[in-house]
């Protein structure tokens, strides 16, 4: 059996998440293959926790504590790209409180 971080980490998840062909893989440079991969994790990332309110995470975070970082991933990810687009948010905290 071939144990290839190559095989795990690009080629299986271009052909299983974005149904790439072998042929097409070999076609694309490397470069690109790892561009992919890395957009698709980051997509993973922004939507990952779609629906859940910070009160929920809180509730399956009692059972299990992982959820909290992968919340927290979800948030930062969400931020940055919210950022990058200009997506405006109202401050909060106690500063907005008037």
């Amino acid at each position: 059996m071939l144990e290839s971080p190559d095989a795990i980490m690009i080629y299986i998840p271009l052909m299983k998440d974005l149904g790439m062909s072998w042929n097409e893989i070999k076609k694309t440079p490397r470069h690109e293959l790892e561009a992919l991969c890395g957009a698709m994790y980051e997509h993973r990332a922004y939507h990952s926790m779609d629906g859940y309110t910070s009160e929920d995470v809180s509730e399956m975070a009692k059972n299990k504590p992982q959820v909290r970082a992968q919340y927290n991933t979800y948030l930062e990810t969400r931020r940055k790209y919210e950022n990058m687009v200009g997506v405006k948010r109202k401050p909060q905290g106690f500063g907005s409180i008037k």
